[in-house]
């Protein structure tokens, strides 16, 4: 089988991981990188000037741009991982032309801001992209650790099912298995709410509840979970029956995210929790977390379904409308069970 050409789409540290996996196969990748200073650091040094410094690449198997038209053109497959408040700005200069026979995987687990829509909506929109050429690398990781190479699982989904495994054989390795599935819109809106969820487990620990209450937390949020996304797919038209919400895609990337101390969305909460402001939070930790700008686009999106969803309801008073965490924690243990 010939190989794909892979185009990565970001240079932060989840895309220098995912670029690692890529590369780490054996795939010559053309990567994206914003800055020409950074290109000129990476040939140099041979690893990312502001992320993962420990993974270094075999330079010679990568075509550094910092021209997106020339990486697209390069490429059978374009995997996006850039925060989603970026993505507008990155395809300004992207036309419908440009995306025609193009395979798109998105690493992005957020919802584009102003738009309250996924990028597969936002492409469809703008470029006339087909949902059948659109997929999603997702599920439990840590670019940390498959920097670090320890063993991962990534999710691949696509309605294309024999596509979506010849590129989940690209990104197989010692320390990476990979798992296939369909439900390419509801793993997307779980990559979303898991991480509104996990900046309530870091406000949690911040305000100094225990193990206990964690636990009982992040059960009850899996529960709202998987109520919010049936009510999603239903609403779109796209409700897949026999999914398995224990699977690593959705409960496995829920608790990680929850638990780790490699979250930046857990952090960001523990911070608010520990009684930063927004803003300073966000200064701090100098990382977007993407789960504050998906508590305002969960909200909007629940407007028209009309859901019962206590606990997001509760991160975004806290994230939004300077509800006071003491008390709107003390509201959500009683809803608890």
């Amino acid at each position: 089988m010939q190989a794909l050409k892979i185009g990565i789409i970001g240079s932060g540290s989840w895309a220098t991981a995912i670029a690692k996996i890529a590369s780490d196969n054996g795939n010559h990748i053309a990567w994206w990188v914003r800055q020409e200073s950074n290109i000129e650091y990476f040939k140099k040094r041979h690893h990312n000037p502001h992320y993962l410094r420990n993974a270094y690449f075999d330079i010679s198997t990568i075509h550094f741009s910092s021209n997106i038209l020339e990486v697209i053109a390069a490429s059978d497959i374009l995997v996006f991982a850039v925060p989603s408040i970026h993505i507008v700005s990155c395809l300004e200069k992207v036309k419908a032309k440009d995306l025609e026979g193009k395979k798109i995987v998105s690493a992005i687990k957020g919802v584009l801001p102003v738009h309250n829509i996924l990028l597969h909506q936002y492409l469809e929109k703008t470029y006339q992209f087909p949902l059948s050429s659109y997929f999603t690398l997702l599920g439990p990781s840590h670019a940390e650790e498959v920097a670090a190479e320890q063993l991962s699982y990534l999710t691949f989904s696509g309605l294309d099912q024999a596509f979506t495994h010849q590129i989940a054989n690209c990104f197989k390795s010692e320390y990476i298995n990979t798992i296939v599935n369909n439900d390419v819109i509801g793993v997307q809106y779980a990559g979303v709410v898991k991480n509104i969820y996990a900046l309530g487990a870091g406000i949690a620990h911040g305000l100094e509840y225990g193990d206990n209450f964690l636990s009982v937390y992040i059960a009850n949020c899996a529960h709202e979970m998987k109520r919010l996304l049936e009510a999603i797919m239903q609403n779109e038209g796209h409700a897949c029956s026999n999914i398995n919400y224990s699977a690593s895609v959705y409960l496995g990337d829920l608790l990680v995210t929850c638990y780790s101390l490699h979250s930046r969305n857990r952090t960001f909460g523990n911070m608010i929790g520990k009684g930063y402001s927004v803003r300073a939070a966000e200064l701090e930790l100098n990382m977007v977390a993407e789960g504050y700008n998906a508590s305002k686009c969960i909200m909007s999106i629940n407007k028209e379904l009309n859901m019962n969803i206590p606990i997001i309801n509760a991160v975004y008073s806290i994230l939004w409308e300077g509800a006071s965490p003491v008390k709107t924690f003390k509201e959500i243990e009683q809803i608890l069970v």
